[in-house]
Order: structure tokens, then sequence, then C-alpha cells
């Protein structure tokens, strides 16, 4: 018997997908994560925009392309929000939600709506044994911030964590070269009352690179960045979800932080980690953004000078505050959508020359061609002209290519 487990969205889904992948190798099934033939598909949806919604619907027809008679299974954010909806759908089977995921496996047989309002963080029964180098560690659910433009508290309740030596014993088994902590809003993790560092300082000594998901520039102190300094190897990349560069849209998203506090938590990130990348997310286009509102977003973005930038149209989505509020013009979300693109790839560019010439220890990924490909800490891709080996590639960047750079094993 073949299955396929299916994932759309966010690197917890990834991480919940690769749970389900382990579960059903368990029971026996020949597993992949490619869409491909097989007698069973699990459809993990993602909510996060209307286009994400829309691709979760689209999967199933084309998994039914492969297999008409396959049994159908849709989880995620999309089937919370809306079950009824993909129940309808021909050849799905069973629908359940963006919680209790861990359940499918001993569901796996049933038909109908199991849609459940889980208020603890999920312990899977088993780990998600993985041959790749890289493995997600998811170690938060949920969230409580309620960000006007933002439906996944919704759907994926409030915030709860995992004990900091669940994490650990995790990582311990699965042995990777380099481990993501992540979680939808990891920077609201607390567990018995301990927040982040304590989940950090949990970490120490463990034998591979720590890499942590997205952040709120809330949690970037001194105390914090100086846990991080403790770990045995920790990858110096920060991504930090700026999402607007205006003080008013800010304030209208909910988002509780000011412009020149995210720009003095940058500084500080690049005095303990001078070589860091820091990577954001920016919403384009949001119902209260004016031309100036926007230019903000861009002088921003220039003056922190971040290493990528995932920048992506506002899409209302009911049920949120936002959602209330008028939408701008398609148009004018496409003209900025254009400038700020020209802006991302103008910074990447930059922060690739910076690093010509230094080096680094890649974990690497996937093969292209004749390269190895991987990521330094501070997140530069790196094509080595060397074979696929599971281990540590330590390169000095020679020259600007593709997405990333050309690098030398030294």
């Amino acid at each position: 018997m073949r299955a396929v487990v299916f994932t759309l969205g966010c690197k917890v889904n990834g991480c919940e997908s690769a749970y389900l992948q382990s579960g059903l190798a368990s029971l026996g099934y020949d597993v992949s994560d490619k869409l491909s033939y097989a007698d069973v598909y699990i459809i993990n949806t993602c909510a996060v925009t209307a286009e994400a919604e829309k691709k979760s619907r689209q999967a199933i027809a084309r998994a039914r392309k492969f297999n008409p008679s396959a049994k159908i299974i849709i989880t995620g954010c999309a089937s919370q929000k809306s079950p009824d909806d993909f129940l309808k759908k021909e050849g799905v089977f069973l629908v359940t939600g963006a919680r209790a995921k861990e359940k499918i496996i001993e569901n796996l047989y049933k038909e109908g709506k199991f849609i459940e309002d889980e208020t603890s963080f999920p312990e899977w029964n088993n780990f998600a044994e993985s041959d790749r180098t890289r493995a997600y560690i998811k170690v938060e659910d949920g969230c409580d911030n309620f960000c006007s433009y933002c439906i996944i508290p919704y759907l994926r309740g409030r915030a709860r964590s995992r004990a900091p030596e669940k994490a650990r014993e995790e990582i311990e088994h699965i042995a990777p070269l380099e481990a993501v902590i992540t979680g939808i809003n990891l920077s609201s993790y607390s567990y018995e009352g301990k927040g982040v560092i304590k989940l950090i300082e949990g970490l120490k000594g463990v034998n591979c690179r720590i890499r942590l998901g997205s952040l709120e520039p809330r949690v970037i102190t001194e105390d914090f960045l100086r846990e991080l300094k403790n770990l045995k190897d920790f990858a110096p990349h920060f991504h930090l979800s700026l999402q607007s560069g205006s003080n008013k849209v800010l304030k209208s998203m909910n988002r509780k932080y000011t412009r020149e506090e995210f720009a003095e938590k940058c500084d500080l990130i690049r005095k303990f980690f001078p070589d860091a990348g820091i990577t954001t997310d920016i919403i384009v286009g949001y119902s209260t953004e004016s031309d100036e509102d926007f230019k903000d977003s861009l002088e921003l973005a220039k003056k922190v000078a971040f290493s990528d930038i995932h920048c992506f149209p506002y899409s209302k989505r009911e049920g949120t505050v936002g959602a209330k509020l008028k939408e701008l013009p398609v148009e004018v979300k496409n003209k900025r959508m254009d400038e700020i693109l020209k802006l991302k790839n103008f910074l990447k560019k930059a922060f690739v020359e910076k690093n010509l010439g230094k080096t680094f220890d890649v974990v690497p990924e996937e093969e292209d061609g004749e390269f190895t490909v991987g990521y330094t800490g501070n997140y530069l891709r790196c094509y080595i002209k060397k074979p696929f080996e599971r281990k540590i590639y330590k390169v000095k960047a020679l020259s600007p290519y593709k997405d990333g750079v050309i690098a030398e094993e030294i």
C-alpha cells in the first residue's frame, strides 16, 4: 500500500506532516511527500491567504488524477476553517482540522468530520524519522496575538508549548546536522512559566547546529542573544516579522512594536552577531496603507538591510478584524509588489556580495546537477562542486550564482 502526505503552508505544517509520514510507515505504508499514485492521500492544508486555500482545494483534484479511487484525508488550517466544504469534495473520506493531527493515524480508516478543540500541546507517539540533514522541531502551537489581518489564531487556538526536554530528546533521537526550532508563534513559547530563554538553555550542548524559526521583535533582548551565544553551534539567522514599516499601519494591524523599536532590535542582533542574516515578512497593500506608509516600509527595509524579504499582497480573511475594512485596488497592490520585489532583489544581492570571500560551515540539503546545495548559518545559499555527503562542508564563498553563491570546499 502506498500513501502520500502532501503539505501546503508553513514549516509547522511540514513538521506535522513528517510525523504523519512516520506514523504511516509504521503501519507498513510506502510513504512519499510528493503528489504521485497512492492508495491514501493526506492533504495538509493552509489558510493563511486566499491563494493558499485555493491551492489546498486544488490539491484534491490533483490527487484524484493519479488515483480516482484513492482515499483522501484532509487536515490543516483550511479544513479547520471550512470542514464541510472539503467533505463535499469527491474522493474525500475524512476531514480533520488544524488541531489534534496526531490522532489522524488512529482514525485513518474512519469517515466523516472530526474537528477538535485541543487546548494542550499535541505530543505524538512517534518521532519523525528522517534521513534529511535538517530537521524541524515543533515546540509551540497556537497564537495569542490576534493581528487584525490573520486568521490563524482562530484556527490553531491559543498558544501552548512543549517541554524543553521533549524537544531535546527528539533532536538527539533524529540526530540531524541542523535542527530548526519552530512554532506557530515561537516567541510565545512558555512551558510551566518558563519562556523561550529557558527553552534555549535546555538545548545547550546539543550536537548539531540550532536555527530558530520566525520570531517577534519583543523577544530580542541582550539576555536572549547572550543565551544563543552560549549554544554549541547556533545559526546566526533571525527571521523577524515586520509586516509594515509604518507606525500607523502597525497599530491598525495590532502589532505590538514601532518601526523605531524594530530597527533597534536589528541593531542589537548585529551587536552580538555582526554577520547575521536578518530576513522578514512584509504585507503589501494592507487596507490602511497609504503611499507614504508604503514608502516607510521601503525605507525601513533599506535601513535594516534585510538579507531577504518574504513579501506578499494583503489578502482579506473573513472572520478577522481586518476583513471589515475596505481593500485597496488590486492595481495599487500590484504596483507596490513590483517595487518591493525590486528592493528585495537589491538587498539580497547586497547580502551575497557582503559575504564573498568569507568562510562558512554549510549544511547540505540537496543536489542540483553537479552541485551540492546547502545553507550557511546566516542563511546564504551555497552551491558546492562536490558530491553530496551527509557532513558539514567548510567552504569559502567565491562568486554570485543563481540565488546564492558558488562556494569552494576548503
